[in-house]
């Protein structure tokens, strides 16, 4: 009992960690392990990776989609940015010209309006500029881990969750564990926040750790993705990444998919 009680909690549990891997072997095989290894960088909250100066709320909101869209190597998806809810009514379908990913893929000029995917945003989350690009990112790896050619795992029912560790492994991580544990519960027009958050599912403590897998796997130093972390997962993220080293068996197998 003793000796249990000295030894050195997990930063997640087992099963926990096991299927972010999992979820990482399925992105790999299904979005184009040559991009993620050779092209995908982690994104920072920054002007450096977010440059540019917009006239109105709705410029900044499509600066910071094309921004995002170009990351995620989804450029070339044909996309218009609405604020008008009505369209949650009315799904939009993928059509995709060639990969999935295409990190030189350029928007066509004529897409047909109801071939392009409607990426609906609240104009106020825009000063929340972490919340809003974590937005953005999960809703096209909501539309990317749609057109994978098997379930990932976990199923359907944990699609929220699947889909934001699909959003890390496009290199988002950084927004999403520093806005993870803020939660959107509004009940009304006249008591909505005039800074709209992102609603999170998994914990910042999952994010984080997948955010440490992707940061491993890319060989970025800790201490280079650690500064862009909040304070307050700083040390967790540390621990985080030291636990993913150790795990070299399950890194292997999922190097290994680079060369399939």
């Amino acid at each position: 009992m003793l000796f249990d009680f000295l030894k050195t909690p997990p930063v997640l549990d087992e099963d926990s960690i096991q299927w972010q891997f999992e979820l990482y072997e399925w992105a790999l095989r299904n979005f184009d392990a040559d991009i993620f290894f050779n092209q995908s960088v982690l994104v920072e909250p920054s002007n450096k990776f977010f440059p540019g100066n917009a006239e109105n709320i709705d410029e900044m909101a499509q600066l910071i989609f094309n921004k995002v869209r170009e990351y995620a190597a989804l450029r070339h998806w044909p996309c218009t940015l609405t604020t008008d809810q009505s369209c949650l009514t009315q799904p939009s379908r993928v059509v995709v010209s060639g990969a999935l990913r295409d990190t030189q893929g350029v928007e066509p000029d004529d897409a047909l309006d109801e071939d392009r995917l409607l990426i609906l945003y609240d104009p106020r989350q825009v000063r929340n500029p972490e919340a809003i690009i974590a937005s953005f990112a999960h809703t096209l790896s909501h539309y990317l881990g749609s057109m994978a050619q098997d379930m990932p795992p976990g199923g359907e029912e944990n699609w929220p969750h699947v889909t934001e560790v699909l959003s890390v492994f496009m290199g988002f991580g950084l927004m999403f564990a520093n806005s993870a544990f803020v939660y959107r519960n509004v009940t009304c027009g006249s008591c909505q926040p005039t800074t709209v958050n992102r609603t999170a599912y998994l914990s910042q403590y999952d994010i984080t750790y997948s955010l440490a897998i992707f940061c491993v796997l890319k060989e970025i130093p800790v201490r280079e993705a650690a500064k862009n972390v909040k304070k307050t997962l700083r040390s967790y993220f540390k621990k985080a990444y030291k636990d993913v080293r150790k795990r070299t068996s399950e890194l292997e197998k999922l190097r290994a998919i680079r060369q399939d």
